[in-house]
């Protein structure tokens, strides 16, 4: 299931030909997976304090296809595409009026408190389960 967010280019978020820095894509998807996560019900905040676990991102594979410019209204969709032990598989890209401009394939690991793999809590998995219906 497809989960979408609509957001506007900011002249800060440009450069100075008028098009959006190719860095500021990796802020617009990370709105897009934290906005995803609270459509889920899933409070990042109590999963540290009661399971002492967090996400994080391990890798990124992008691909800039068109430039977004300023003022246009983008929309940011993230899809799971699989979820391990202690990793969660994304698929998200923006796109402006239906047009891919940007593509990304997004790794994100359960972490402890100490920094190593963790298995991710059930209440996590039963709803990122909710999601492939």
């Amino acid at each position: 299931m497809d989960h979408d967010v609509t957001l506007r280019v900011y002249y800060e978020d440009t450069d100075l030909a008028g098009i959006v820095y190719y860095a500021n894509y990796l802020k617009f998807i990370e709105r897009g997976r934290s906005e995803w996560v609270r459509s889920l019900g899933i409070d990042q905040a109590a999963l540290k304090r009661d399971h002492g676990v967090v996400f994080a991102v391990r890798r990124v594979e992008a691909d800039y296809l068109r430039p977004a410019r300023f003022d246009d209204m983008l929309t940011v969709r993230t899809r799971l595409a699989d979820v391990g032990g202690a990793r969660i598989v994304l698929e998200q890209e923006v796109l402006r009026d239906g047009e891919r401009l940007f593509v990304a394939h997004v790794v994100l690991v359960c972490l402890t408190d100490a920094g190593t793999a963790g298995r991710i809590p059930p209440q996590v998995r039963a709803a990122l389960s909710a999601t492939r219906h």
